[in-house]
């Protein structure tokens, strides 16, 4: 296996694809770790130890005795707290921290001039394992990793053709968008829904091409014929930019104003725009990717369900995989069958979404992990 796998992959969060954020890069290009634990002294005087350093030490105490060894992650131009994308990975690195006791760290990427150099750095360090986050970093990470045999390497949505200690991470959203694209088909109320990206590149049009299926496949089932906008399977709605809201509430005002009642935003924090355009429209409801957007962001009220995209999962098997020296290159590949993507739960829609839905989708999921089920679009066209 690419990753170990001992430790089944679990529903978190989480998710295509080069989604960045908008956070300040580092002053300088030293790692980042910004774990901290925060002690207690909330305990009654008569329980407390006669020694209090000794108290302060046991409270401040990890959850893992520390190892020698640090996960490291370079970020595509965006940062760690974007609520999707890189924050994503990053968690996964925080979990292997709190279950491991390894140390972590990060380095931010302002452009794409950053990639090589922040790289560089971490090999300096002599890092366990160095996770790069986007396809835009494949180039400078297969590079790294042809010039640095003995060094780990993942990196999230691309597969380049290497092996040895190169591991790509692919995720098939498709899966798991094809059940939100059939989720959004079965609630929309004007019959119309709507998706845009930041970029057309696989990681983004995966998500794209999924929901698309799961509307046509709603229609071919229910012999309706629900209407998306945005993307026809080869063409679409970009923005061509992942970091800039007002973009995204433009294009979003768009489809909002040709009928979309149901939009997915494939495009990181640009994203956070169709929540602005529908907050501003007054009507419309949103389909967040990567995370549980209605935990990772401040817009659960429109939210219908989210595609999840659980790179955190696949980021801490690898560390693990690399702490118990079996860590492979190779590829790997979430999917619904293996919980590396999913849908979120409908949360605050629960009781407005029609009656069955969620069986229906339960079986749908049983199909695809079957086989009986295809997620192309045209497949049910």
């Amino acid at each position: 296996m690419m990753i170990n796998t001992k430790r089944a992959v679990a529903l978190m969060l989480a998710g295509a694809l080069v989604l960045t954020a908008c956070g300040d890069a580092p002053d300088d290009e030293s790692a980042v770790a910004d774990d901290t634990t925060e002690s207690t002294d909330d305990a009654p005087e008569d329980e407390a130890p006669e020694d209090e350093e000794a108290a302060d030490e046991t409270e401040d105490a990890p959850d893992a005795e520390p190892v020698d060894f640090q996960g490291c992650l370079v970020t595509d131009t965006g940062g760690i707290d974007d609520r999707s994308f890189n924050q994503t990975a990053w968690a996964g690195l925080q979990r292997a921290e709190e279950d491991f006791g390894i140390g972590i760290a990060n380095l931010e990427s302002n452009s794409e001039s950053d990639y090589e150099p922040h790289i560089n750095t971490f090999i300096e360090q002599g890092c366990g394992l160095i996770v790069t986050v986007g396809f835009l970093l494949e180039e400078a990470t297969a590079t790294a990793a042809d010039a640095n045999p003995e060094q780990n390497f993942a990196i999230i949505d691309a597969a380049p053709e290497a092996d040895g200690t190169l591991l790509g991470m692919t995720f098939a959203t498709d899966e798991a968008a094809f059940l939100a694209g059939y989720a959004a088909a079965d609630t929309t109320e004007t019959g119309i829904v709507g998706t845009w990206g930041g970029l057309p590149i696989p990681p983004v049009t995966i998500f794209m091409d999924g929901f698309l299926a799961g509307v046509q496949y709603y229609n071919q089932e229910k012999g309706t014929d629900v209407e998306v906008l945005g993307w026809d399977g080869e063409d679409g709605v970009f923005t061509n930019d992942f970091d800039a809201q007002d973009l995204g509430a433009n294009v979003t005002s768009d489809l909002l104003q040709n009928g979309a009642d149901i939009i997915m935003p494939v495009a990181g924090p640009a994203g956070l725009g169709t929540a602005t355009a529908i907050d501003t429209f007054g009507s419309g409801m949103m389909i967040w990717v990567d995370t549980d957007g209605f935990e990772s962001t401040s817009f659960g009220s429109i939210i219908l369900t989210s595609v999840e995209k659980r790179m955190d999962n696949a980021v801490y098997d690898a560390i693990d995989a690399a702490l118990d020296g079996t860590f492979e290159g190779g590829i790997y590949t979430g999917t619904l069958e293996n919980d590396g993507v999913g849908i979120s739960p409908f949360h605050d829609f629960e009781d407005e979404v029609s009656d069955g839905l969620q069986a229906e989708l339960d079986e749908i999921r049983a199909g695809i992990i079957a086989g009986d089920i295809t997620v192309g679009v045209g497949d049910h066209a």
